[in-house]
């Protein structure tokens, strides 16, 4: 094609729509709740692609031994959640879901490393954490799945641009979004060559990643209106959380085209 790639590894989301924010990144791939908070900060980003829905990469675990048995008794408990991000919005979903309040539960922010350890420690009643981090806590401590987040929430991901490189090369989007169209074929198919290939880059065993591997969802979807709406669902929450300082419109950061539309079908 042409092209040198330059690829660039971050932590999590936010640190990537950061780097993109600092003119540093030209394309990303994140969750659905850090672009919520790198628009209200002024990052020139664009939604341009979307996974289908994965419910089933993250839940909200209790001990093996835990009394509790279904999210109404979470009300009073400690629950630990990475602040500001998907399991977050999982957390406060599920809540509405049980007729519980945000308010009705005690969360307490930590990252998933900390917060596999005071799950452990029982230092937390409950944990709401995502993949691979999931997988790596029910095989190693046995941990009971409270609810995943199938009927609560999409817990979809993202692809993203920087406007500006989307608006100066819409060819090269187009030929990124088609290789990993193409990719995620292959690794839907060979989901131990996948876990394989990843585990000693992070670190994580391969058998818990093949399980990650074949629950995930693959595909490479198209922005609808649809998704849009759902996105800005989820930005309202957290500014009435107060979890982003303003209101903000998702819509005017969506590539929802009938023209790029067909770029994915």
């Amino acid at each position: 094609m042409g092209l040198s790639v330059r690829w660039n590894q971050f932590p999590a989301g936010p640190q990537l729509l950061e780097a993109l924010n600092a003119g540093q990144l030209d394309l990303g791939h994140t969750g659905e709740t850090p672009p919520i908070s790198a628009q209200a900060a002024g990052a020139p980003l664009l939604y341009v692609a979307t996974s289908p829905p994965n419910p089933k990469g993250e839940a909200i675990l209790v001990p093996k031994d835990s009394p509790i048995r279904n999210i109404a008794d979470l009300k009073g408990k400690k629950v630990a959640m990475n602040k500001g991000s998907n399991v977050h919005y999982l957390v406060v979903k599920a809540l509405e879901k049980a007729k519980l309040n945000y308010t009705d539960i005690e969360p307490v922010f930590i990252p998933p490393a900390d917060a596999r350890a005071a799950f452990e420690k029982k230092e937390v009643d409950a944990w709401a954490i995502w993949d691979p981090y999931f997988a790596s806590a029910e095989q190693a401590t046995g941990a009971r799945i409270l609810t995943d987040a199938t009927d609560i929430v999409d817990n979809r991901e993202y692809i993203f641009a920087s406007q500006s490189f989307a608006k100066q090369h819409p060819d090269r989007l187009k030929i990124v979004l088609e290789e990993v169209k193409k990719i995620d074929r292959w690794a839907k198919e060979k989901p131990r060559e996948v876990a394989e290939i990843l585990s000693p880059l992070i670190g994580i065993d391969a058998n818990v990643l093949e399980k990650v591997a074949k629950r995930r969802a693959y595909g490479v979807e198209p922005i609808t209106e649809e998704i849009v709406a759902y996105q800005q669902k989820l930005a309202d929450t957290f500014h009435r959380l107060k979890l982003v300082p303003k209101k903000i419109d998702v819509g005017k950061v969506a590539l929802v085209s009938q023209q790029e539309n067909k770029q994915l079908n």
